[in-house]
């Protein structure tokens, strides 16, 4: 049945509309956005004034992990878990069990995405073959058989002659190669942020310059090729100054913060004894650096918000630090962080942070979405900006629970998620007994 939502808040960037339309919405696609439509058999769905209609978010840095990994998530619980977080597509990363280096292991994720028939998935293919930086994969087939990108997140690209290769071939077929930038002799065996509070609590330091020179190799490389690099989950500094000088110089570089980067900053690893959930890659870094990644979201270096979404089992998390693995979860806690820090507190608008979590991470690997202009397809996310949220670990649709923000207090949720028109999460607690 085709569905008429009256008088909603809509804000989609991307068609330039932020304010009150009517939306219609038939077989999968936006068919009419105006004023005052008729109903004409459609199913009248009105909502609260305060809820905000905006295109359906995009997270194009996931970790899925099947195949191999599936004590830490599957296809099926981590889109559960975008579409309860209000994303209505993941891309994710390859560095599954076997790498997700070959159409087998791509048709593979997308045969149990389209059994999940949650979120749009994106595999991203790997650069090398089992991401170990030797021979380059064979990138028409990865994107043939459906992968959006290449990258071998959790390693960065091994060589400076790898990385060009990379960026030539991924060209021919006008997609990005995204890096998880780390400079892997001055990371050494670090487990935190180099600085004052790793040096109180006796951890293993990472400086920033570890990300920032694979940064600025990355970008002179794509200079040099013409290709499209993004920065993975960018963390210091001294990278977005990177970012900011290439973009100025012309050179297709894109990039994304997380977060917990621009949330928390690695003084929170002295009031969580030892706590593990605080330990990603990169880490946490100084209040210098997280102002930095604000400054970044608010004058449009930073091009995507992107969660790095990485569960892991209780089991593995509950090791010392230095042991543990990096990473924590982000799909249902990102839209309340977002507009919790930096819509209600004054850093960027609404209509901002929707362009960086739909239209720009549409572009960056160029899918379909992002927009609900007339003939796109209908994925919504129905936003409750005002609703009181409680974050709750333990209600987690994923199936890990590493998060550092359990218990937090925020304000701004998710009502609802739509995909090709079809209703995929409704939160009950925002909309109540309301029919949707």
């Amino acid at each position: 049945m085709a569905l008429l939502f009256k008088s909603v808040h809509l804000i989609d960037p991307a068609a330039g509309r932020n304010g009150e339309f009517d939306v219609l919405v038939e077989d999968g696609r936006i068919a009419r956005v105006d004023k005052n439509l008729p109903a004409d058999g459609a199913r009248v769905v009105e909502l609260p004034r305060s809820f905000v209609m905006t295109p359906g978010l995009i997270d194009i840095h996931v970790h899925l992990r099947e195949p191999g990994q599936e004590h830490k998530e599957t296809v099926a619980t981590g889109t559960a878990a975008a579409v309860a977080g209000g994303f209505t597509a993941v891309a994710c990363m390859p560095n599954t069990e076997p790498v997700n280096d070959c159409a087998a292991v791509t048709e593979l994720i997308l045969k149990r995405a389209a059994d999940a028939n949650l979120a749009r998935v994106y595999p991203i293919g790997a650069v090398s073959m089992g991401s170990k930086g030797e021979a380059l994969t064979e990138i028409g087939d990865l994107r043939a058989s459906g992968c959006v990108a290449i990258s071998d997140d959790g390693r960065p690209v091994k060589t400076a002659l790898l990385m060009r290769r990379a960026l030539e071939y991924a060209s021919m077929f006008k997609m990005p190669v995204i890096d998880h930038c780390e400079d892997p002799s001055l990371k050494g065996d670090g487990v935190a942020h180099e600085g004052a509070t790793s040096g109180l609590l006796g951890l293993r330091g990472i400086p920033g310059a570890a990300e920032s020179v694979m940064v600025e190799r990355d970008i002179t490389l794509a200079e040099l090729t013409g290709g499209h690099v993004h920065i993975a989950h960018m963390s210091a500094r001294q990278s977005l100054r990177a970012v900011r000088d290439g973009k100025a110089r012309g050179v297709k570089v894109t990039s994304e913060v997380t977060p917990h980067h621009f949330v928390l900053a690695d003084e929170a690893l002295a009031t969580g004894d030892y706590d593990t959930n605080f330990k990603m890659n990169p880490p946490l870094r100084e209040t210098s650096d997280r102002a930095a990644m604000i400054d970044g979201l608010r004058d449009g270096t930073i091009d995507v918000i992107a969660t790095d979404h990485a569960p892991h089992h209780a089991d593995e998390k509950a090791l010392e630090f230095d042991h543990a693995p990096f990473g924590i979860v982000g799909l249902e806690t990102a839209l309340p962080l977002c507009i919790d820090r930096l819509v209600h507190a004054g850093v960027i608008s609404l209509a901002r942070l929707v362009e960086l979590l739909a239209p720009n991470a549409a572009r960056v690997i160029g899918v379909e979405g992002g927009t609900l202009a007339e003939g796109a397809p209908a994925d919504i996310t129905i936003l409750a900006p005002d609703a009181e949220v409680v974050v709750d670990a333990a209600s987690f649709r994923s199936k890990s629970r590493n998060t550092p923000f359990d218990g937090w207090k925020l304000t701004g949720g998710v009502a609802a998620t739509l995909v090709g028109g079809r209703v995929v999460h409704v939160n009950d607690a925002i909309l109540g007994r309301r029919d949707l």
